[in-house]
């Protein structure tokens, strides 16, 4: 592999400011060499390094740590470390703490069901989405439209499945009823598609507050709340850095906070309740909104991992995943079959112009026929690389990508009621040889040269194979559409 490598960095010498991530791999992910594991699966979760856990142990191991919001002092220390960890994550996204407050919640999903369950939907005030929303932001529609508030998605555009800006512009300067609440990812879960944040600036120029869906974008980018001002942001901490899970985050602007409905209340939200006067009295800001007991033992965790972060860099770490996402997508656009025929579909872009290092892919057979996912999911695990497969959550993306239709989805759901992902994908690649799924790769925190090297190897390993395939139908994957047989 040395002259691919040397090869490699003549071509990507930003590359070469990026070795310290190398020395930080030997030392705290060793665990990934030793094993010979390619892990590119970044996007569905980071990894952590051995000092994320022991740090954090150690902190247990010697500390007395209670429930907090009480007065013990067991109690006010861990509550200490708690609001320790609030400052430090304003402070990682540059949020001015007058003017964001920064919400714990069990994961992003929870952060996004905060905004849906409490933001003040009505006929007169609706949800906008874009088509490749993550499902946790899909399912904000369901708050939307119990409250009698319409429901509207942008499209994307083929073929690189960027939002289409023309119709998004108009909807949001001309929108079926008053303003509302704007949903987007800043990066697409499913192409990596970077979404321009100028975005949030001209929805809010036209009324509408806006969601962003950071889960995907900040592992390898920075998102300055001094710079832009979404109304709110959902953020999962173990996709940036690993460790701990259970704790994701909303970070809200707090005039937009102060206009949440919320339709309950816990322990631990409210100041003040009776049983006997049935009322009660919500805490303002963040506390109103982290229902029950925090994930306390884990959210000092937190800080350690921005402190990890902040050391390694997030523009190192922009840099190397922008150098390898840019490598594989060249070599993987020129894999052929012996016939000619090009082995791999990519949906989104093929460059790394405004994308990240999030790659969905397909593969096809010599003749055109669409490879089972499923299948070279498995063939790679046992190749020991580690990767995803199904629509990730993002069903619209992928129902974009390959123009499965109202008419098709819902075809398929009159064939069967009791609809799963495995069935839709028999059901529409017999259609009409469209793909329900895809497989993805995704660099990040110490995805090093040899991780993209392998995952090309075992790409070119699925050269001139016919075993696979599935269906009786082609792709002709420059043009990305499906065509049956002797059509």
């Amino acid at each position: 592999m040395t002259d691919v490598y040397e090869e490699f960095l003549a071509e990507y010498p930003d590359y070469a400011s990026t070795h310290a991530i190398d020395a930080l791999r030997a030392r705290e992910y060793r665990r990934l060499d030793d094993q010979q594991h390619a892990y590119l699966d970044y996007t569905g979760g980071s990894l952590h390094a051995e000092s994320q856990v022991l740090e954090h142990a150690k902190l247990l191991n010697e500390q007395i740590f209670g429930n907090p919001h009480s007065a013990s002092p067991s109690s006010h220390s861990m509550t200490k470390l708690v609001e320790q960890a609030r400052l430090a994550v304003l402070e990682w996204f540059n949020a001015p703490p007058d003017e964001y407050v920064a919400i714990f919640t069990a994961n992003a999903t929870g952060a996004l069901k905060h905004v849906g369950e409490s933001y003040p939907f009505s006929p007169g005030a609706g949800l906008l989405l874009t088509v490749d929303n993550h499902n946790s932001v899909n399912g904000i529609r369901q708050f939307a439209q119990a409250k009698g508030a319409p429901v509207e998605y942008a499209p994307l555009m083929q073929p690189e499945l960027r939002i289409d800006r023309g119709s998004l512009d108009a909807i949001l300067a001309a929108p079926s009823t008053g303003p509302g609440l704007f949903a987007f990812p800043a990066q697409s879960n499913f192409t990596g598609v970077k979404h321009p944040l100028d975005l949030i600036e001209f929805a809010h120029t036209r009324g509408w507050d806006v969601l962003v869906d950071a889960a995907s974008f900040v592992p390898t980018n920075r998102l300055d709340l001094s710079q832009v001002k979404p109304d709110f942001v959902s953020i999962s901490f173990y996709k940036m850095f690993g460790y701990p899970t259970g704790v994701g985050c909303l970070l809200a602007r707090s005039p937009a906070l102060a206009a949440m409905k919320r339709p309950w209340f816990a322990g631990g939200t409210v100041s003040f309740a009776t049983v006997g006067g049935r009322a009660c009295i919500l805490y303002v800001g963040e506390a109103g909104f982290e229902d029950g007991t925090l994930n306390y033992l884990a959210i000092p965790a937190v800080e350690a991992g921005l402190r990890h972060l902040r050391a390694v860099g997030i523009d190192t770490i922009n840099t190397r995943v922008r150098c390898l996402t840019s490598w594989l997508l060249k070599r993987l656009v020129l894999l052929q079959h012996s016939n000619g025929h090009h082995m791999v579909r990519i949906y989104g872009p093929t460059t790394t112009d405004s994308r990240g290092g999030t790659v969905a892919m397909n593969f096809y057979d010599p003749e055109g026929h669409l490879i089972d996912y499923r299948r070279v999911e498995e063939m790679a695990g046992a190749a020991g690389i580690s990767l995803r497969t199904g629509c990730f959550c993002n069903p619209g993306a992928g129902e974009t990508a390959e123009g499965i239709t109202e008419a098709d989805v819902r075809a398929a759901l009159e064939l069967d009621a009791n609809m799963n992902l495995g069935r839709f994908l028999e059901l529409v690649t017999s259609r009409g040889g469209k793909s329900a799924g895809a497989m993805r790769v995704s660099f990040g925190l110490v995805s090093n040269f040899a991780d993209a090297h392998r995952f090309v190897q075992f790409a070119e390993s699925l050269r001139d194979q016919t075993r696979l395939a599935i269906g009786s139908v082609r792709c002709d994957i420059a043009e990305g559409r499906a065509i049956r047989d002797g059509a």
